[in-house]
């Protein structure tokens, strides 16, 4: 996969997702990030009088804009420092979450290919790095931002997630018409990868969100 940073890689595909058809690539005003425009207390007085909610982190979008993967995502990023934005892609229960499929995580997930030299993160910032291999496939955006494709998501939540959440988001994400990402496809996927450690419970997690079990009528 070409650096994320690189300007003469081939960039990922833009990812549409919801009902308008186009994908946001500008916020146009309508994600205000503490410290930016606004001070953390005056957007907090703000959302006290409704003008505005909070997406995740410092973040916060106008009241009068839905929320969407794009605005989910454009939100998250704001919290990541400038300086290493373009080398690192939003993954795991962060990508779950912009996509629709999970609740917001305590901390932005970021994934970043091990190939590939990456400032560590400034202390305090609400994110950790994760360094692993990535496939040219692996990456998309939405909203102009790198997320990992819903399929590389799902692996990765099989994976790693935290065992009350794993099966949920998975089940979550192969109910979604719009990413396309049937579970089969994933555990297709999995089988067919070698050395993943802890894959026996990842399989297990696949299959458990496919196929719920019955509740007994008493």
């Amino acid at each position: 996969m070409a650096p994320l940073d690189r300007v003469d890689g081939a960039a990922p595909p833009e990812r549409v997702l919801g009902t308008a058809g186009q994908p946001v690539t500008s916020t146009g005003g309508a994600i205000f990030h503490a410290g930016e425009i606004f001070s953390s207390a005056e957007l907090q007085g703000m959302r006290l009088d409704g003008l505005v909610h909070l997406v995740i982190g410092n973040s916060y979008l106008r009241s009068d804009f839905r929320e969407d993967p794009a605005t989910r995502a454009q939100a998250a990023v704001r919290s990541i420092p400038r300086s290493i934005r373009p080398r690192v892609a939003l993954g795991r229960s962060c990508a779950a979450w912009v996509y629709g499929c999970a609740p917001p995580p305590a901390l932005i997930s970021l994934v970043t290919d091990h190939r590939r030299r990456t400032t560590a993160l400034p202390p305090f910032t609400p994110a950790v790095m994760h360094q692993v291999a990535l496939g040219p496939f692996d990456v998309n955006l939405v909203g102009g931002v790198s997320v990992t494709t819903p399929l590389r998501t799902a692996l990765d939540i099989a994976v790693h997630g935290e065992e009350r959440d794993a099966v949920p988001i998975l089940r979550a994400i192969g109910r979604s018409a719009e990413l396309g990402c049937p579970l089969r496809l994933v555990e297709a996927a999995l089988v067919n990868t070698s050395r993943v450690p802890g894959k026996a419970r990842a399989l297990m997690r696949l299959r458990v969100a496919r196929h719920p079990p019955r509740e007994h009528r008493l």
